[in-house]
């Protein structure tokens, strides 16, 4: 797992991105969409190698990024990625190929706590690999929703990722006990149940949640907002802000991981925190700390 978890900040490489940085007016332009789930789910999995990690199976990023310099990648956010020596490029590639450390802190902040998402419905937002959309999905959640800002990574890594935790693990049972994926899985006649919950969303988080409310589907506010490593970027808090109040239910949670400063992009907790105060819609609480390396926190937040 090492291999596959960011363990520092965010780099904006040094090459002339400084100059290429949109402003913020001109962030807000990728296109939302909804991805469907396949009904042959060997073809999800087909040359895909699976790793585990906290019980959890995920897609080996490296092999996901060697398929994605292909034709797998129609944004082309890899060769970008690759060539820009950056993780992060604002408005192009939003740090999805990678699983942020602060994803393992708010999962084991949800054993500590002993959240409940039992009949909740949950939104993994900005999710990258998936992998707290997939605690919740364990942990029997209602509805899970997956959000990320590329659509290369919902088609390559986080549909993977969910279906490899629910073909073996039926309604929820413990990976621990689980066998890892097969290759080539038995085609099912018919989707697992619990796939049936799952909803996977690209885009922008204002054009997500203009998706999302003017549906034609039944929609109904998030019980639960689970983001991890989103507020790297203050240009996006205000987009963020008014997606959590958009889509969370009046008596919802978020829950917020973060490192506390995010060198060389400029976001963190406390310039975070300042944002919500003066937006004065939220309230927010700082449930844990973690002073290993870099200072990092767990953040709830509800509607005051």
């Amino acid at each position: 797992a090492a291999d596959a978890v960011g363990d520092s900040s965010p780099r904006l490489g040094t090459s002339n991105h400084q100059d290429e940085k949109p402003s913020q007016k001109n962030l807000c332009f990728k296109v939302a969409k909804e991805h469907d789930i396949p009904e042959d789910l060997n073809k999800v999995l087909e040359n895909k190698v699976m790793e585990t990690v906290s019980g959890l199976y995920y897609m080996n990023m490296s092999v996901v990024e060697m398929t994605c310099l292909g034709d797998a990648d129609q944004e082309g956010i890899v060769s970008k990625s690759v060539s820009s020596h950056s993780d992060l490029i604002p408005g192009v590639y939003e740090g999805g190929l990678k699983i942020w450390e602060c994803t393992f802190d708010l999962i084991d902040y949800f054993y500590e706590a002993e959240i409940q998402f039992t009949n909740k419905t949950v939104l993994d937002l900005g999710c990258g690999a998936g992998l707290l959309g997939i605690v919740a999905l364990k942990g029997k959640a209602e509805k899970v929703h997956f959000q990320d800002y590329n659509s290369t990574v919902i088609d390559e890594i986080t549909l993977p990722n969910a279906v490899a935790n629910c073909i073996r693990t039926g309604s929820g049972g413990d990976t621990k006990s689980c066998q890892p994926p097969s290759k080539r899985p038995k085609k099912a006649e018919h989707l697992p149940d619990v796939l049936t919950r799952c909803r996977f969303f690209s885009g922008e988080w204002s054009e997500v949640s203009r998706l999302l409310l003017s549906s034609n589907k039944h929609f109904s506010k998030y019980d639960v907002i689970l983001t991890s490593e989103t507020i790297y970027n203050p240009d996006y808090y205000g987009a963020l802000h008014d997606t959590l109040a958009q889509l969370l239910d009046k008596n919802g949670r978020v829950y917020l991981a973060s490192k506390e400063h995010y060198f060389g992009v400029g976001g963190g907790i406390p310039l975070f925190e300042k944002f919500i105060e003066d937006r004065n819609v939220f309230r927010t609480s700082i449930v844990k700390t973690i002073d290993k390396g870099l200072q990092r926190c767990i953040m709830e937040m509800a509607f005051k």
